[in-house]
């Protein structure tokens, strides 16, 4: 059998992978082997630099860094409970001892004790940021604490090192066992469910283990492990399941195998190839945001990407090569279905109603996005503080225990820095404590070069409470020049502020990049916009959902959520660069078959009917994983994980359903021949892909 694409490159790429499998798998074998023996021993350590560029808590940071080379403006609250706090102070005096010896810990402040005497409070200051040290030193001070606890003594530990610490396991391996789930029930076979897997499972480990090298490049937090492990899942077993897919379907239709995994690679393959460089682009557009750490999450997610795509036309042909017919053998019963539908399937008849009824369709649908996407109104921005920990936790403990005896405030101090000389200081520190919404300040610390003080000002109100923003920017605005408010907190803010500034360039930049790819790939600029419209559609509905996600109550509980929660700026920005992205997925996976069919015949009515019963199955199978992969997130302690987990999943939820079996085949059937329209210019300007055709026979034409 001869397919039209024979002598495109991507046909040549099959016709290889299927005479040289055995090579091409080994090739993969050695590769996995060698980035897993090799890379670690280069590979950099995970930070995060949370600093906003030219901002005041930047300022602050970097004053205190030159001058106070033992502090890192970090600490660690070691906060007890007994009823005599202060009687307890010759234990905890040891326990500061052995803690002393830890990494990272340097100076230790005097003692606090709350009004009743019960509550005492004390800070291990770290000599560096706690992202450059390693989870045993929190994990370390955990086990002192718990063996200093007893006998009417309680220590409890807060702070980004301990929360650290804390961390359960890795979502990634949840997001996998549930993915293969979905594939058995998908398939009803082991072999056909275990190909996907073993296409991720290759792309984990290479990717995962190649983070350590942008690690070692450029400012990565460790988090971003997690991010590009459930996104490489997620669309690997999404890319080989659109291949295999397409290979079984050729074998029913009478092709033999090496034909089936040409037809597979050059028609399934090249969509995989166009979604994973939209995604691709999706998430490198996170460096319009000109925030350092999201690079490195940027460029791991993409990399997680690239290898799966990879892997997805070479070494997944190359193993459908050695299964051939039997890629659907040890079969589960009850589980699967088969192949063979026709014209009648549910998804065709369901494809009719919406285009007889395409302007109803169209309006339902938009308008339940716009329900979803109401509570995005309410959103609030911020960091979720050690109150957002989950419950029983060491820094959840802490953080209420804290706020139990020295106010909401004492657990996000602000750190003023006063470049010296400065006649004013103690003046300044008298206007600060009199400023509203200020607890209490400490007394100045000064530099052992004399040239900078250090004031830490407690405000009243909890980090993430509006107010203590607005204190913030009062005590700016109080401050002369000389001197900066720095600290978690104002960082946070100051962050806000700037990403608020940043979206609207980032997002206009990714959707024109990816307007641009699907451009290329369906010569359609109508084509490319309703899908950039569409997408946009569908990752506002997922803010909407975190917006109230965040919010607590029922749904909130579901999570693990059980307070009001801020929504950190930084997850809407990385929602968006991958959710944009992934949604293409399918927008492509629909309508290159839609097109396929169109260029056959002509017939917009027809090619929308039947490319929808061809990939309505793979798409909902597709969108299955996604969602309980991404939903993996759930389990993580990060609330923001939590927030971004469910949002993903939502997104990806609302796109496979009302978007892609709503909304695309109505609009497609309103647009009726226009979808194809191009100026003859642009025809003429734009590269050609593969050699495909690009224009109807002229004997077909719109009958529908």
């Amino acid at each position: 059998m001869t397919t039209p694409q024979a002598s495109s490159r991507l046909a040549r790429l099959a016709d290889l992978t299927y005479r040289r499998r055995g090579r091409v798998v080994l090739a993969w074998i050695v590769l996995l082997v060698a980035v897993l023996a090799i890379v670690p021993r280069f590979a950099g350590d995970f930070s995060t630099e949370f600093g906003t560029p030219a901002s005041e808590s930047k300022k602050a940071a970097d004053l205190i860094e030159a001058h106070f080379p033992q502090s890192s403006g970090e600490s660690v609250n070691v906060v007890w409970e007994a009823p005599d706090a202060r009687a307890a102070q010759p234990r905890i005096d040891r326990f500061v001892d052995e803690a002393s010896r830890v990494e990272g810990v340097g100076d230790v402040s005097p003692p606090r004790y709350s009004a009743d005497g019960t509550i005492g409070l004390l800070r291990l200051e770290l000599d560096r940021p706690s992202f450059q040290l390693d989870t045993a030193s929190g994990t370390t001070l955990i086990d002192l604490a718990e063996e200093t606890s007893g006998e009417g003594l309680r220590i409890e530990l807060g702070g980004n090192l301990i929360s650290s610490a804390e961390e359960g396991a890795p979502p990634e391996l949840i997001g996998l066992l549930a993915a293969a789930v979905v594939l058995l029930i998908a398939f009803g076979s082991v072999v056909a469910a275990g190909l996907p897997l073993l296409v991720a499972i290759f792309g984990l480990g290479i990717s995962a283990t190649l983070i350590g090298i942008v690690a070692l490049i450029i400012d990565t937090p460790d988090f971003a492990p997690a991010v590009a492990g459930l996104i490489g899942i997620g669309v690997g077993i999404d890319y080989a399941l659109l291949v295999l897919t397409r290979f079984r379907t050729a074998l029913i239709g009478g092709a033999d195998v090496r034909d089936a995994i040409v037809e597979a690679v050059t028609t399934a393959g090249r969509s995989v190839i166009v979604a994973g460089g939209t995604v691709v682009v999706s998430i490198l557009g996170l460096a319009f945001t000109g925030v350092s750490f999201l690079y490195g999450v940027a460029l791991s997610a993409s990399l997680a990407v690239a290898v799966v795509v990879a892997a997805s036309v070479t070494l997944l042909p190359a193993t459908l090569a050695f299964a051939g017919r039997r890629v659907d053998r040890l079969h589960i019963p009850g589980l699967g279905r088969s192949l063979k539908t026709g014209g009648g399937t549910l998804a065709t008849r369901w494809s009719r109603v919406i285009q007889r009824r395409a302007a109803v369709a169209a309006v339902a649908g938009s308008l339940v996005l716009i329900a979803l996407a109401a509570p995005v109104l309410g959103i609030r921005w911020g960091f979720p503080d050690e109150g957002n920990s989950p419950a029983g936790s060491t820094t959840r403990e802490a953080y209420e225990l804290v706020t139990r005896g020295f106010g909401a405030g004492a657990n996000g101090p602000l750190v003023v820095a006063a470049e010296l000389p400065n006649s004013g200081l103690d003046e300044l520190t008298r206007r600060f404590e009199a400023t509203p919404g200020v607890a209490f300040t400490t007394p100045p610390r000064v530099s052992r070069d004399g040239e900078l003080a250090i004031v830490t000002v407690i405000p009243e109100t909890a980090p993430q409470s509006s107010a203590t923003s607005d204190l913030v920017r009062s005590l700016r605005e109080a401050a002369p020049e000389n001197v900066h408010v720095g600290g978690l907190t104002a960082t946070v803010i100051d962050q806000s502020d700037y990403l608020a500034r940043r979206i609207p360039v980032f997002i206009g930049g990714v959707i024109a990049l990816s307007f641009l790819i699907l451009l290329l790939a369906f010569r359609a600029p109508l084509i490319a916009l309703k899908a950039g419209v569409m997408n946009l559609l569908s990752v506002v509905a997922a803010y909407g959902v975190v917006a109230y996600a965040a919010e607590g109550g029922w749904f909130g509980s579901l999570l693990g959520i059980d307070a009001d929660t801020p929504i950190p700026p930084f997850v809407p920005v990385m929602m968006f660069a991958v959710l944009f992205g992934l949604s293409m997925d399918y927008e492509v996976f629909l309508l290159s078959r839609v097109r396929e069919e169109y260029l056959r015949t002509g017939q917009t009515s027809d090619a929308v009917a039947d490319g929808l019963a061809k990939t309505a199955r793979v798409i909902t199978a597709a969108a299955a994983i996604m969602v309980v992969v991404f939903l993996a997130f759930v389990f993580s302690t990060e609330v923001f994980l939590k927030l971004m987990g469910v949002g993903m999943a939502t997104a990806i939820l609302v796109d496979a359903t009302i978007v892609r079996m709503v909304l695309v085949p109505a609009v497609m059937q309103l647009m009726g021949r226009a979808n194809w329209w191009i100026p003859g210019w642009l025809d003429r300007l734009l590269p050609r892909l593969d050699g495909e055709p690009t224009r109807v026979p002229a004997a077909a034409g719109e009958r529908g």
